[in-house]
């Protein structure tokens, strides 16, 4: 019998998840378990790769076992990450040097800073799509060969490997068979030519980083490799790859252009599907892969909002004003308006359209009168305003209008929130009836490889929509928050 199964495997920033998929796109089994956050100096932040990969083979093992149907029941498996962040290891031993240096890490902001002022800015925007910014993996690979004893001469001689999460499983996986990578986290290291789609070897010696520790660049729905014996109770075919927010807009089915999804966990990350047209940024939003089948390129603008759910996080965390995030959805509506309080969540620097990682969190409007409830309205406010600026920067930059957006994440099962983005973007906000896209994304990718699903039209049939809130604000009472908002940015920003 074939198998008709698909594990996906979701690695994010915070905690690791495997779900296993039936061929009608339904979650059958799922693992999940939350890893440590290392936080060694202000502005940054580290994951142990041991814990990564622990966490990743744990429940994938266990969500085999619990979907009934063994690892021959598996056709393959697809790989989605959190972006950017980098893992440099040994080639002959697999280990890595280092501890992960991840996405929101600020560490390397001063040689950024020092390569805009030597004016390579342009050629990075013209051939990657992306800003000169600390977020990206380039100068986070140079800052681990600069300050591990040995590391920048072996990694001349070959002797070590450069991967983004997605690259790092794979080895493991493959049992260092296969360092591979696909191209939409090729397309978020600052060192791939996204129209070209190869490596630059110019941007390479500008950042100051060996070609010989890159990975090769495949489509997303690929057969990459297959598990290593032992791992599993069969060999399985790793056969898809994607970043986690492209992922996410794969198990939107937003196939054709003009189609947007936004994603709301940690961060928040906002993706136009443009077709085969690669549009330029006039308003520092990101040109990116959207995703590569049969050698076919579609792109997307792209917003990147570092602190979504994060602010959530820190309410409960930090503050301990809440015990749990959902009591925000509570308590947003003990309370008819956020009190004139405006939450800026610049905690790691501010993304699109600002890119300022000089910017810091602040909180405006503070009087006797704030309580925790208007702190928590303002957190989820926040996500909002952030996303309002993302589609008004997309729109200027001449994306089509998206009719809908289609939303997902953790923060997307807030109601209240849900309602509060469709009426500040002013266009109908879809959410599905399963909110695990990004997994269902990378699922997507490995079955189409293993034939799973015969095509995209197929892969759309299994969306279905859960519900749709509709904008119903006053135009003036928008406007207003707008105002305040846009005012609050103005304060907080420093670059």
């Amino acid at each position: 019998m074939a198998a008709t199964h698909i594990l996906a495997i979701d690695q994010g920033t915070t905690s690791t998840r495997s779900i296993v998929f039936d061929a009608q796109a339904r979650a059958v089994a799922t693992a999940q378990v939350e890893f440590a956050q290392h936080y060694p100096a202000p502005g940054r932040v580290e994951h142990d790769p041991e814990d990564i990969w622990r966490d990743t083979l744990a429940t994938a093992r266990q969500a085999i076992a619990e979907s009934g149907v063994g690892a021959k029941g598996i056709a393959g498996i697809g790989i989605t990450n959190q972006r950017e962040t980098v893992v440099v290891w040994d080639r002959a031993t697999g280990a890595a040097l280092h501890r992960a240096i991840v996405w929101q890490d600020r560490r390397t902001a001063d040689v950024c800073a020092a390569l805009k002022a030597d004016g390579i800015e342009a050629t990075v925007r013209a051939r990657t799509g992306l800003v000169l910014d600390p977020y990206f993996s380039a100068a986070k690979i140079a800052w681990i060969l600069d300050h591990v004893d040995g590391a920048r001469a072996r990694a001349e001689r070959g002797e070590l490997a450069f991967g983004t999460i997605d690259s790092f499983l794979l080895w493991r996986l493959t049992g260092g068979a296969v360092h591979a990578t696909d191209v939409t986290n090729a397309g978020r290291t600052s060192l791939y030519d996204i129209r070209a789609q190869r490596w630059d070897e110019e941007l390479c010696r500008l950042f100051r980083v060996p070609m010989a520790m890159l990975p090769q660049v495949h489509d997303n729905s690929h057969v990459f490799g297959t598990t290593a014996v032992g791992l599993f109770d069969a060999a399985i075919p790793i056969a898809g790859m994607a970043g986690d927010q492209q992922a996410a807009l794969f198990g939107q089915a937003c196939f054709e252009a003009g189609m947007a999804k936004s994603t709301y966990g940690t961060g928040c990350f906002m993706l136009l599907n443009t077709g085969t047209e690669a549009l330029t940024s006039e308003h520092r939003l990101l040109t990116t892969p959207a995703y590569r089948l049969d050698g076919v390129m579609t792109y997307a603008l792209e917003g990147s909002i570092f602190v979504a759910g994060a602010a959530v996080k820190w309410l409960r965390d930090g503050l301990g004003v809440i015990t749990h995030a959902r009591e925000t959805d509570d308590m947003a509506t003990q309370v008819p308006d956020s009190h004139g309080v405006y939450m800026v969540p610049a905690f790691v620097g501010l993304g699109a359209p600002h890119w300022d990682p000089a910017a810091r969190g602040a909180i405006y409007g503070l009087t006797l009168g704030t309580t925790a409830a208007h702190l928590a309205r303002a957190a989820l406010e926040a996500v909002g305003y952030q996303t309002m600026d993302l589609a008004e920067a997309m729109i200027a930059d001449g994306g089509d209008a998206p009719a809908t957006i289609r939303i997902d994440g953790g923060m997307a099962a807030n109601d209240w929130l849900c309602q509060f983005l469709a009426d500040m973007v002013q266009v109908p906000v879809e959410r599905p009836e399963h909110l695990e896209t990004t997994a269902l994304g990378a699922a997507f990718l490995a079955g189409l490889a293993t034939g799973v699903w015969a095509d995209r039209t197929a892969l759309a049939r299994t969306w279905r929509r859960g519900a749709c809130f509709e904008p119903r604000m006053a135009a003036a009472d928008r406007a207003r928050l707008a105002v305040g908002w846009q005012d609050a940015v103005r304060r907080t920003l420093v670059g």
